[in-house]
């Protein structure tokens, strides 16, 4: 009888283990299950719950769903076409006046160095090098050759403290607002200017990733720069310049 019991105490054990283990891991994939199914929703209300005026549109499960959604637009044969043809002309001429006012205002000039983001086929770039500002280049997903370079814009391609201004009219298409601006204040110099124009009067087409409807969230986010002025534009759906300088 004794060699009996002997013999029954491992398997006891090892029945005892597998029970235990069992209660521990339901927990964990539970967990796990729950976590995966709210991926989405993480990514729509992150920024969301820090800054009331600024919503993170719904919809994206990952960031790959999020590039894929601005790609289908970047590359659309039809609206390439209108950009490099009937556009092009128009937009250039209303980016000169932009940046002529920038150089007047003594925030870019002839020997700046400049970063478009979110750039498409360039017409910023072109229109800083023909009103003087020549060492200019663009970001974009796709790269649109020379003017544009490919990059995106939550974690641009460049190294510390490289441009005297960046400009961009996409922020709207900025799925992480913060990453989109640590990047900026990363790659200014100590004392550079971004300028943003943004849409706070009316919601950004169907592939804005986020809307805006102060300039507060944007004070917030600029956490190395100080507000430099802001300004009513017609930019092109964008109504709001919003200026910054960072800190030295």
């Amino acid at each position: 009888m004794k060699d009996i019991i002997v013999t029954l105490k491992p398997s006891m054990t090892i029945s005892k283990f597998i029970f235990f283990g069992t209660l521990i891991s339901i927990p964990i994939l539970l967990f796990l299950c729950n976590r995966s199914s709210s991926s989405s929703a993480l990514i729509s209300t992150t920024t969301s719950n820090s800054y009331s005026d600024l919503k993170i549109r719904p919809g994206y499960a990952t960031y790959d769903s999020y590039i894929k959604k601005q790609l289908n637009k970047t590359l659309n044969p039809t609206l390439r076409k209108i950009w490099t043809t009937r556009d092009w002309d128009r937009k250039i001429q209303v980016f000169s006046k932009f940046f002529g006012e920038l150089k007047t205002r003594k925030l870019v000039s002839d020997s700046s160095k400049v970063l478009c983001i979110g750039a498409r086929m360039g017409q910023e770039v072109e229109a800083l090098k023909r009103v003087g500002v020549q060492d200019s280049i663009g970001i974009d997903l796709v790269p649109y050759p020379p003017l544009v370079v490919k990059g995106d814009f939550h974690n641009q391609p460049f190294d510390d403290h490289i441009f005297d201004l960046e400009f961009s009219n996409v922020f709207d298409h900025a799925l992480f607002p913060e990453k989109f601006v640590s990047e900026i204040e990363r790659t200014l110099k100590p004392s550079g200017v971004c300028v943003l124009h943004v849409a706070l009067s009316r919601r950004a087409d169907k592939y804005s990733a986020n809307d805006l409807y102060s300039v507060e969230p944007l004070k917030k986010l600029f956490k190395r720069s100080e507000l430099l002025h802001t300004r009513t534009v017609d930019g092109f759906g964008l109504d709001t310049e919003v200026v910054f300088r960072k800190k030295r």
